[in-house]
């Protein structure tokens, strides 16, 4: 089986020094690669520079809801002008949303529709972090027009706000939380919404999955996921896995030749 990690912070520093071991046993697994979302300006070049070293390796840029106040708007420019150079293995713009929990949301707003914009202009999919704020979200793309790609990563909500966001066209991200009993309401809305709106992430090192200690996820976890995923779907592991991938490959813009072998 063949998969690709939509959303991964593998630059964090809890990954220095063993990218190459991890990357190595989740390639053994049938994890061709990994995207890493940038969250903050400081952090882009740190971004851009792991996702150089290795091959299988893609990033994005974005100024994630939780950093709003580090920024200026001077900010949305300099990320304007840096994704529209198309820099080799830059895919998209995020992580960039609202987040109810963390912050204030009128904050937030105004950095969310400006980083929409932008991937508007620039045709670049969006990967939005969204934290009981999917109605928010929800009304944000609407007033935009939104008509492009667009990932609701690490997906934690009812059925009824995963279907109004994928009838605007986003893909729904599907990460450790499935893996969680507790997490009934969430599992209930991946085993209903269609295949073809559902991508793989692990959010690594957060979002860890049952039985793996707060921290230490990896994309080494991904099968996992898509094991449950499976099993609430009814299905085997086997048959989604080709449809989940050409999912990311959409989202992502990547054809064949683009992902390692």
């Amino acid at each position: 089986m063949r998969m690709i990690d939509a959303h991964c912070h593998f630059d964090f520093p809890c990954f220095d020094g063993q990218r190459a071991q991890v990357l190595g046993e989740a390639r053994a697994l049938g994890v061709l690669g990994v995207v890493i979302p940038g969250v903050r300006r400081p952090d882009w070049s740190r971004v851009r520079e792991v996702a150089g070293a290795h091959p299988g390796l893609w990033y994005c840029l974005g100024i994630h809801p939780w950093f709003v106040q580090e920024h200026r708007e001077e900010d949305l420019q300099v990320l304007e002008n840096q994704l529209s150079e198309r820099p080799e293995r830059c895919v998209g713009l995020g992580e960039c949303g609202l987040d109810r929990l963390h912050g204030a949301l009128d904050e937030q707003q105004p950095w969310f529709e400006r980083q929409v914009a932008i991937a508007g202009r620039l045709d670049l999919p969006l990967i939005i972090h969204s934290v009981k704020t999917h109605d928010e979200v929800h009304a944000t793309l609407r007033r935009a027009n939104w008509s492009g790609r667009a990932l609701i990563h690490g997906f934690s909500g009812s059925y009824q706000q995963a279907a109004k966001l994928v009838d605007l066209g986003c893909y729904i991200g599907i990460g450790g939380v499935i893996t969680h009993d507790r997490a009934r309401k969430t599992r209930d809305t991946v085993a209903r919404l269609p295949l073809e709106c559902l991508v793989l992430e692990t959010d690594a090192p957060d979002m860890a999955p049952a039985g793996v200690e707060a921290g230490q996820n990896s994309p080494v976890y991904l099968p996992r996921i898509l094991e449950t995923l499976a099993t609430l779907r009814g299905v085997s592991a086997s048959d989604i896995a080709p449809e989940l991938l050409a999912n990311a490959c959409s989202l992502y813009g990547w054809t064949g030749g683009d992902l390692p072998e």
